[in-house]
């Protein structure tokens, strides 16, 4: 690896010297998400991959950005832990890397936290060729400026993600999925309703349109909290088999709505009313919801903002939509400030991933 390390060190000083740009790349399964990057060539990070630390006892795990994503669920797997913010996968092929510089989360994310909650520390390659250490390996190691999370989401635009060191949590001892026939409506008030009491919901989700939906919630942790739960709620519950297979379908957007190929998505506060923007999917007790089809941006951006959230086109059809659209929604005079000011620190030359998130970035 340290033969990989320098090759790659070496490539991006030729790069840094020659002002040319490099687009990185993992496994390449959410090469969609963001802005085309015009480049000069790809720095391809997948081969500097496995796993460096394991600690089950410490609950933290270490690994190169190369890594797959499935091999690290795996081997949490195998000692009854897993990387609780459930990272969507998309499809074969998917890298450690990859998931903490989109900084994508599933279902379970509202009520286990983000990607950046997670991260303990990073490994970081510099537009200058410089290997830089951010965090550490343990929570209390976690001080003054959060570098390390400030790395989740960012794309690429401030460095090449090397090794990164995540918190990682025990598996539930028990789940079960109920279904709930409800309107929109009702279904937002059920969970804005339910997610305030000590019920153990790790996940909520809701489909539908012209009236009518369906709910669907996953209740994890142990058995009698579990069964009292229920007892509760009510419901249907789901199959075991039928429940994971439908919840991994709304991790990785295999399901139908979410397979769409112009893909909007939503963040709002959870109390928010339903939009009245067409067919909607609706995750995390109402603060994620997605708009499948050809959407207006300024229409759907505004409804975002009047709400007091924002709008991501996730998927766009085309690269020229994307362009037209913008992918991420326009940032405020000083948030735009910040961001110039931290790609000038880390990136001044725009090596890596330029205008990934916004054209001027």
């Amino acid at each position: 690896m340290d033969v990989l390390l320098s090759d790659l060190r070496a490539r991006v000083l030729m790069a840094h010297v020659g002002r040319k740009s490099l687009y990185i790349r993992g496994g390449g399964t959410k090469g969609f998400y963001g802005l085309p990057v015009d480049h000069d060539a790809v720095l391809d990070l997948s081969p500097y991959a496995g796993v460096i630390d394991y600690q089950p006892s410490e609950l933290v795990l270490s690994a190169r950005a190369g890594t797959p994503l499935a091999q690290v669920e795996e081997m949490l797997a195998e000692q009854g832990q897993m990387l609780a913010f459930e990272p969507p996968h998309f499809s074969d092929g998917a890298t450690l890397g990859g998931c903490i510089a989109t900084a994508l989360a599933g279902p379970r994310r509202a009520s286990a936290g983000s990607v950046g909650d997670f991260v303990l520390g990073v490994r970081l390659l510099d537009a200058q060729g410089r290997v830089l250490r951010f965090g550490g390996e343990v929570m209390k190691n976690v001080a003054g400026y959060d570098v390390s999370r400030l790395v989740a989401g960012s794309l690429g635009t401030l460095g090449a993600i090397l090794e990164v060191s995540l918190k990682v949590l025990p598996r539930p001892a028990c789940e079960t999925t109920l279904r709930f026939e409800l309107d929109e409506a009702t279904a937002l008030r059920r969970m804005n309703a339910w997610g305030g009491q000590a019920l153990p919901i790790s996940a909520t989700a809701w489909s539908g349109g012209d009236g009518a939906g369906c709910l669907t919630v996953r209740l994890s942790g142990a058995g009698a909290a579990i069964a009292a739960a229920r007892a509760a709620l009510g419901g249907e519950a789901l199959a075991d088999d039928e429940a994971g297979a439908w919840w991994r379908s709304l991790r990785d957007h295999t399901h139908p709505f979410l397979a769409a190929r112009t893909l909007w998505r939503l963040s709002v506060p959870s109390v928010t009313r339903p939009l009245g923007l067409g067919p909607t999917l609706i995750e995390w007790g109402g603060a994620q919801r997605w708009l499948c089809g050809p959407q207006p941006a300024q229409r759907v951006r505004q409804a975002a903002a009047m709400a007091g959230g924002h709008a991501t086109l996730f998927r766009a059809v085309s690269v020229d939509e994307a362009r037209a659209s913008g992918v991420f929604h326009p940032l405020s005079t000083p948030v735009a400030a910040i961001h110039r000011r931290l790609k000038n620190e880390f990136d001044p030359e725009g090596v890596f991933n330029p205008g990934r998130m916004y054209p001027d970035l």
